[in-house]
């Protein structure tokens, strides 16, 4: 059975640093592509970070330079590093894996495994 489970989310101020991680259960890491999503609610998931299987990387135009993904095969865990967070980074964050071939790679439907979402909120 795959799970993936997001952890390390929470309320921050501007200017602040976390790091979310994601336990993948089930599956060998390191055989896939990993992505972090972010929702806000009454928008679509957008696509903030992406690691291929061969360490390929990217981001989004509004998290580059801010936010590093990263992978540890062997502790089965994905990380999204996050620094100078803005409250406009404040969504759900989820993890989820890749099957390519992508015809979209930004598209959420492109990804079959998700975590359930862990809340970062930027504030004041």
């Amino acid at each position: 059975q795959v799970q993936l489970v997001e952890s390390g989310g929470g309320l921050v101020r501007p200017g602040s640093s976390l790091t979310l991680s994601c336990a993948v259960s089930g599956l060998t890491l390191a055989f896939y592509d990993w992505t972090w999503f972010r929702q806000t609610p009454g928008k679509e998931r957008e696509r903030v970070a992406f690691i291929g299987k061969d360490n390929a990387f990217a981001y989004a135009d509004s998290v580059k330079g801010r936010f590093t993904i990263s992978r540890d095969n062997g502790q089965r865990l994905v990380y999204l590093q996050m620094n100078d967070l803005r409250p406009e980074d404040t969504a759900v964050y989820y993890c989820a894996r890749g099957l390519p071939p992508y015809t979209d790679p930004l598209s959420p439907r492109e990804y079959d495994y998700w975590g359930q979402g862990t809340q970062v909120t930027v504030s004041s």
